[in-house]
């Protein structure tokens, strides 16, 4: 069964024990969906938030939430235009003043923009990617997902650091050298489908140490990297064949669509985050439910 510390709601439980709190840079915190998201994180004193947007449009927008800025877990930055807002959140976060980036009422492309300045941005040498964390009834362990949101079509140097944005940031929630499956249709290497070619590639780039603190392990099909009986139908030979941690998509379309089936199908619990750069980002929208956000949320600050 899962573990209490191993579930989302044991996640967010792991920060309300934190004495020293982490601070969350929020960009553009004008509208009432990202304050909701702020206001449940103070009530479960997850952090502090600095909160950068037009003062008054932030604290007529945190009336109508009953969400009280008199409180010294918040902290108001006045800005001019959205794209102020975004880059004071930014250089917060690049400063080592905040902690973790979160995105407000903003574009994302808007926000990605500035994380990505050479000068004062969140760049950290790796390409970005998204990391989704799924807690599902009948399995016992989380699933993590990656890349359902950034990268459309990665190559394989773009996969190597896809993974290792994945494996450091599971690694810092407490799960240590996971089990990593590179998805594939097959489980054997079919030099005309470039996905399974890849995923054996990257298998024998961990084994040389070029991706590290994990297991790698493909191509496997989705079956049989989640399912034991799978495994053992097919007589598939693999540590990580049963026991995947983390699911690596070869294209957007595979992880999209294995994220929605997740939460739509499956009625998994989520969260998810951005991972690669200096700090985590978490990019909330308003069809995340407040239950998602706030795990997300805890996601980022326990990766951080």
């Amino acid at each position: 069964m899962i573990t209490k510390e191993m579930t989302l709601d044991g996640l967010v439980s792991q920060l309300c024990n934190k004495k020293e709190k982490k601070v969350v840079a929020v960009a553009e915190a004008t509208n009432i969906e990202t304050l909701k998201a702020v206001k449940d994180g103070v009530d479960q004193d997850l952090a502090a938030f600095t909160l950068f947007g037009n003062i008054e449009d932030i604290t007529e927008a945190a009336n109508k939430i009953n969400l009280s800025l008199n409180t010294d877990k918040i902290t108001l930055h006045h800005a001019t235009s959205v794209e102020n807002a975004v880059d004071k959140a930014v250089t917060s976060v690049s400063e080592e003043r905040s902690d973790i980036l979160m995105k407000g009422n903003v574009a994302t492309k808007i926000l990605l923009k500035a994380v990505l300045r050479k000068e004062s941005g969140l760049r950290n040498g790796r390409i970005l990617s998204h990391v989704a964390m799924f807690e599902m009834k009948g399995r016992d362990k989380l699933l993590f997902l990656t890349d359902a949101g950034m990268n459309i079509s990665p190559n394989l140097e773009e996969k190597v650091q896809i993974i290792q944005n994945a494996v450091d940031v599971v690694n810092r929630i407490g799960m240590h050298n996971p089990y990593v499956a590179p998805l594939a249709a097959v489980e054997v290497v079919n030099p005309a489908m470039q996905a399974s070619v890849d995923a054996a590639v990257l298998s024998q780039m961990q084994k040389r140490g070029q991706i590290t603190d994990c297991i790698v392990d493909g191509p496997l099909a989705f079956d049989n990297a989640i399912s034991l009986e799978s495994k053992q139908q097919k007589g598939i030979q693999s540590d990580v064949a049963g026991h995947a941690d983390i699911l690596v998509c070869p294209y957007i379309e595979v992880g999209n669509t294995l994220y929605k089936s997740f939460t739509y199908f499956a009625e998994a619990k989520v969260a998810g985050i951005i991972s690669g750069a200096k700090a985590p980002i978490v990019l909330t929208s308003r069809a995340d439910t407040a239950e998602s956000k706030i795990y997300s949320l805890a996601f980022a600050l326990l990766s951080s």
